[in-house]
């Protein structure tokens, strides 16, 4: 029993001393660990005061930030706004500068064509005008109806016409739009209508292919009335208010030209064939044809309905109102001075052509065959006698027609002479087009001479 004791206190000795060496070696391991972790508080303490003053800075310069972002909505708006009134102040120097060019530039083409107008007068050059007609039912729908012809909206003498993806430009002495009026029209002639009044020859003549409008520029219907009526009206208008020392007197003739043969439109018989004769003072003259003398719009009016109805015209399949002659109205007017017994003469030739429609286009046949093709013989004729004043030959063929022939006072000098080329807008016609206008450019370079006062 006593043995047992010992043994049991020896254990528990043995266990208190491995109790106490487990608590110092305890001890030693907490006090080595709260020693390295105190080093690393006061690394961190040390690092902590470091960064500090870092996280000052950096909180002052997110509130900078701050109110800069806050700011800068308000900076954004002034300086766009400020940036979109230098830009219209540019814009706005621009623009005016760009209306003193156009200004300038509007300015030097009226002198320009000022000039090129005396130029005319002075070498006697064949004014041309192209009036283009507005697309018309005849015309019909689709790529064939597409509009090829445009103009320049800062010079009234270019027209442009496209042909097989290519751009061709013409310079005429005026072009007039689609919406172009008849009194805009006769308005550019008007000056050279009333030179009739002061002794000279004039002669205004319409060309252009079947369908163009060239009879409505003409002619035109009663509602609005072309250069024919307008012309007469302004010689009546001026008579009436003009001069009371000269007392005039106004007649007219109406001549077709069809399938090259002379009719008097005003006479008993309209089928009767006149012949074209010399003067034997020299001259061309018409035996048989009616004089009939108009002192008003009324009598005009009379004289044209009469003309009208006597005047040839068919269908074709090209255009169903198409005129198949050629048809001059002749104005001639004479004046006397009551007191010195002076007498002028001054003559007004308003032709208008037939068209110059293709045979194999027209789908002619028969009488409307021979009518195209007389037609085209004609305006051919025309065509040559245009080459040779053109080119100044010695001989100009005015026989080869009888429409040369009667025109041959107006294009052989001694005559103010313009023409009018009308033109149709759409692709199907853009052959016809650009062999008009190419027509027109070889015509307004033909020199004629300055004309003279009879």
């Amino acid at each position: 029993m006593e043995v047992v004791r010992s043994e049991l206190t020896e254990e528990v000795s043995q266990l208190r001393r491995a109790n106490q060496n487990a608590v110092q070696q305890a001890k030693k391991e907490v006090e080595v660990k709260t020693k390295t972790l105190t080093g690393k508080v006061t690394s961190m303490q040390q690092s902590l005061c470091q960064v500090h003053p870092l996280v000052s800075e950096l909180l002052k310069d997110y509130s900078a930030l701050k109110k800069e972002a806050h700011m800068f909505p308000m900076k954004l708006q002034a300086s766009v706004r400020q940036v979109q009134r230098e830009i219209c102040k540019s814009i706005s120097d621009i623009s005016q500068t760009n209306q003193d060019l156009v200004r300038k530039y509007r300015h030097e083409m009226k002198l320009r064509k000022k000039y090129h107008n005396e130029l005319v007068e002075l070498k006697g050059n064949i004014r041309v005008l192209c009036r283009v007609r507005p697309v018309i039912r005849e015309d019909g729908e689709g790529p064939s109806a597409r509009q090829v012809v445009t103009f320049d909206q800062e010079d009234d003498g270019i027209v442009n016409c496209l042909h097989k993806g290519r751009w061709q430009t013409f310079e005429l002495d005026r072009v007039f739009t689609q919406q172009s009026t008849q009194e805009e029209v006769f308005e550019e002639v008007r000056s050279l209508v009333v030179s009739c009044l002061d002794g000279y020859n004039i002669c205004i003549f319409a060309y252009g292919q079947t369908g163009s409008g060239k009879t409505y520029t003409m002619e035109g219907p009663p509602s609005s009335r072309g250069i024919n009526q307008r012309a007469l009206g302004e010689l009546f208008r001026i008579v009436e208010e003009g001069n009371k020392d000269w007392s005039y007197s106004i007649t007219v003739n109406v001549i077709e030209i069809y399938n090259e043969m002379v009719r008097d439109l005003l006479g008993s018989d309209p089928t009767e064939k006149l012949d074209i004769k010399l003067h034997n003072e020299g001259g061309l003259h018409v035996p048989g044809l009616t004089y009939t003398q108009v002192d008003s719009l009324d009598d005009v009016n009379d004289v044209f309905q009469v003309a009208i109805n006597n005047r040839a015209t068919a269908c074709t399949n090209m255009n169903e109102h198409s005129s198949r002659s050629h048809a001059l109205l002749i104005v001639t007017v004479e004046g006397t001075n009551i007191t010195t017994g002076a007498k002028i003469i001054g003559k007004l030739n308003l032709v208008d052509l037939a068209g110059s429609e293709r045979v194999h286009k027209s789908q002619a046949a028969g009488d409307r065959l021979k009518e195209a093709q007389n037609i085209n013989k004609s305006l051919s004729a025309l065509g040559d006698v245009i080459h040779s004043l053109r080119s100044k030959q010695p001989h100009v063929p005015y026989r080869n027609s009888k429409l040369t022939y009667l025109l041959q006072e107006s294009l052989g000098g001694d005559s103010k002479t313009l023409m009018v080329v009308q033109v149709a807008p759409v692709e199907k016609n853009v052959a016809e087009t650009l062999a008009s206008l190419n027509f027109a450019q070889r015509v307004r370079t033909v020199e004629l001479g300055q004309a003279t006062q009879k």
